[in-house]
C-alpha cells in the first residue's frame, strides 16, 4: 500500500481558497471530481508546482511531476468541495494514513466554520 505525506502548500491553498469563498457546499463529488482529461487539460495552462496545490497528500517515493506523487484531490481546480474534503477524510481514514485524515479534517472544520 502507498504511503502519503501531508502536502502543506496544497493544505495552505485549500485554507485560502475557503478563507475567499471559493468553495461548493454541495456537490455529487463523484461527479465534480477532475477526470484524467481534466487533469491533462489543467497541465496543458499550469504548472506542476499549481497542479500539487489542488492534493492534500503526496505519494512517499513518487517522482514529482508525476501524477503519481500527488493525492487526496480536494476540488475542481476553481473551487473547494465540500463533499471532496469528505472523500479525502474518508479515504484517508479508511487506509490509516493519518496525518492526511487530520489535515482533510481541520479543513473541513474550517470550511463548515466560514460557511457558517
Amino acid at each position: 500500500m502507498a504511503k502519503y505525506e501531508v502536502n502543506p502548500a496544497g493544505v495552505e491553498r485549500a485554507r485560502s481558497l475557503i478563507d475567499a469563498k471559493q468553495y461548493v457546499l454541495d456537490s455529487d463529488w463523484g461527479e465534480a471530481a477532475p477526470t484524467a482529461d481534466d487533469e491533462n487539460a489543467f497541465l496543458k495552462t499550469h504548472s506542476w508546482d499549481e497542479y500539487a496545490l489542488w492534493h492534500l497528500g503526496l505519494t512517499d517515493g513518487a517522482t514529482d511531476e508525476t501524477k503519481a506523487r500527488y493525492a487526496f484531490v480536494y476540488g475542481d481546480f476553481k473551487r473547494v468541495h465540500r463533499t471532496a474534503l469528505i472523500a479525502c477524510v474518508y479515504r484517508a481514514s479508511e487506509w490509516r494514513h493519518k496525518s492526511v485524515e487530520l489535515a482533510a479534517h481541520k479543513l473541513l472544520q474550517h470550511l463548515d466554520k466560514t460557511s457558517g
